[in-house]
């Protein structure tokens, strides 16, 4: 577990250095800001999940590391669609985060079938 929240971590240092390197207009804007909260949000909310007071409580915050990590997902194919710089380093952004939403969906299904 200690890997996978710093794989979470470095995942939202990642996107804030991408985000660096993107123009500061109003259009980029919105969309940087929206990609820094929600990758942000995946390794803040699995240290809550992590602390989960019941099984129930563990499995609802999971539930919001995957919304996080989708929305993710999206923010990155939109600001690759929107700029042609950086495209090697948003696909590699976008595959880390495409494997956390994944990871996050197998551990709230093995999180349901042990509670069960």
């Amino acid at each position: 577990m200690q890997d996978l929240k710093k794989r979470k971590q470095k995942f939202a240092i990642d996107c804030w250095h991408l985000c660096s390197k993107l123009p500061h207009t109003r259009e980029y804007n919105n969309y940087v800001i929206q990609l820094l909260k929600s990758s942000s949000s995946v390794g803040a909310n699995y240290r809550a999940a992590l602390r989960g007071k019941s099984t129930a409580d563990f499995i609802n915050k999971l539930k919001i590391v995957e919304e996080e990590a989708d929305e993710s997902v999206y923010w990155l194919e939109i600001l690759k669609a929107v700029t042609d710089q950086n495209h090697s380093y948003i696909d590699q952004l976008h595959k880390e985060a495409k494997e956390l939403l994944a990871i996050t969906v197998a551990s709230i299904k093995t999180a349901r079938k042990n509670k069960n």
